[in-house]
């Protein structure tokens, strides 16, 4: 990925943490990272958005969902209202009322955006504006803009936008939006994950189903730009947090990299290490790093391991058969606009030395294809979250059927880094 592509991400994590320093300081950190009960969060929450809490039928895993910020996910417990909190959650921009101009990362562990981010077809700048940071702008939409409560259940909620965007070549989508939040029991999370083990394991698992419909005349073509929908979750760091990318083995004639590592620059050995059909990548927080896999890399599940509070999570998808496009976030006039990555994880860190990193968080990401949608047509992307805690040898089984590495493995993925 070009140079210039990194300096300009480089420069927006610095300025988005600038323009929150006042809501910011050392003490306010350390809350964020600390480890909150799911109780302690949404009494924070509710001070300043309303909450829907959703649970599922056995009553332990319960999710707090926010119509206010898009029908966002903000945190999960797998065992109750005083269960630990999942969901990483910024509570000094809460606090401090602002509304900033380019972004406001409210946090939460599973939020709907959409893509491009950068190029010709971009929803993020105006059109004839230079790709540069000054002109980059989150679209309201999906930045704080509320969705409509449709329908609401104890164990799900229908939420519902209608919606107009016009991208930088000038083409203006029109379209429904539908997200559906729904807590799985844990009969349905083992279920369908095809799991062996249950004794010994508690979990919070929940679905989104999110849908776009062209209400407009006019069918979305490549030519004038597509757009995807993408969902992103952050969740809180810590020292022994890793994050595990399973990935698709090369085929022969096949000179790519497995994973693109240069989003803010290469990424060190120390943090990103390859293991038996996955990579490892460091989720502490602590230094600002990205990766992401392609389609012919990703596979259709990722996820992360706490070793300290034990606490495997995993995210799976509906990644579709074959190599479909996926739009570009490149921030220049773009030679190949439809050859983005599908998985993405990022840990958040300072942008540098002597500057607050914006959180500190980590993020699980993944992307529907690039959707060429015509009038009255729809295209969707599912998500599953899974929150395990349990006994070690419990969560080892899980870890080694879904992610294909031992618990143990993990662990000592870095033990001879920094």
């Amino acid at each position: 990925m070009p140079t210039r592509y990194l300096l300009v991400f480089a420069i927006l994590y610095c300025l988005l943490s600038c323009s929150s320093e006042k809501a910011s300081n050392t003490e306010s950190r350390k809350t964020q990272i600390s480890r909150n009960s799911f109780q302690q969060d949404i009494d924070f929450l509710k001070q300043y958005t309303a909450l829907l809490v959703l649970q599922d039928p056995d009553g332990q895993g319960v999710i707090a969902v926010a119509p206010a910020l898009q029908g966002r996910v903000m945190t999960s417990s797998a065992t109750g209202q005083q269960g630990r909190s999942h969901g990483w959650i910024n509570r000094p921009l809460f606090e401090s009322g602002d509304t900033l101009e380019q972004i406001n990362a409210f946090g939460g562990e599973e939020r709907f955006w959409l893509g491009p981010e950068g190029g010709q077809y971009s929803l993020f700048f105006e059109k004839g504006a230079p790709f540069a940071l000054e002109n980059w702008r989150t679209p309201r939409l999906i930045d704080l803009d509320a969705f409509e409560v449709a329908e609401k259940t104890t164990q799900k909620a229908v939420f519902t936008r209608q919606a107009k965007l016009t991208n930088y070549a000038d083409f203006t989508f029109e379209f429904d939006i539908e997200r559906i939040v729904e807590v799985l029991s844990p009969e349905e999370t083992f279920r369908s994950l095809g799991l062996d083990t249950t004794k010994g394991i508690r979990v919070v698992g929940y679905q989104t189903t999110n849908t776009l419909t062209n209400t407009g005349t006019q069918a979305w073509r490549k030519e004038t730009g597509l757009l995807s929908i993408w969902l992103l979750g952050m969740f809180n760091p810590s020292d022994e947090t890793t994050v595990v990318l399973p990935y698709q083995p090369k085929k022969e004639g096949d000179t790519g990299p497995i994973v693109n590592d240069v989003y803010f620059g290469k990424v060190p050995e120390s943090r990103l290490k390859p293991g038996k059909g996955v990579v490892y990548f460091k989720g502490d927080g602590k230094y600002r790093s990205k990766i992401g896999l392609s389609p012919e890399r990703a596979r259709d599940l990722l996820g992360a391991y706490d070793s300290d509070s034990k606490i495997l999570t995993i995210v799976t998808y509906n990644k579709p058969e074959g190599l479909p496009d996926y739009v570009n976030a490149l921030w220049e006039f773009q030679e190949e606009p439809y050859r983005g990555d599908v998985v993405n994880t990022y840990n958040d860190g300072p942008p540098e030395p002597g500057k607050d990193p914006l959180g500190p968080f980590y993020e699980l990401e993944t992307s529907s294809p690039a959707l060429a949608l015509k009038s009255g047509e729809s295209g969707t992307h599912i998500q599953q979250t899974y929150h395990f805690e349990g006994e070690e040898s419990a969560l080892n089984e899980i870890a080694v059927q879904l992610l294909g590495v031992s618990l143990e493995e993990i662990e000592n993925a870095f033990s001879n880094g920094q």
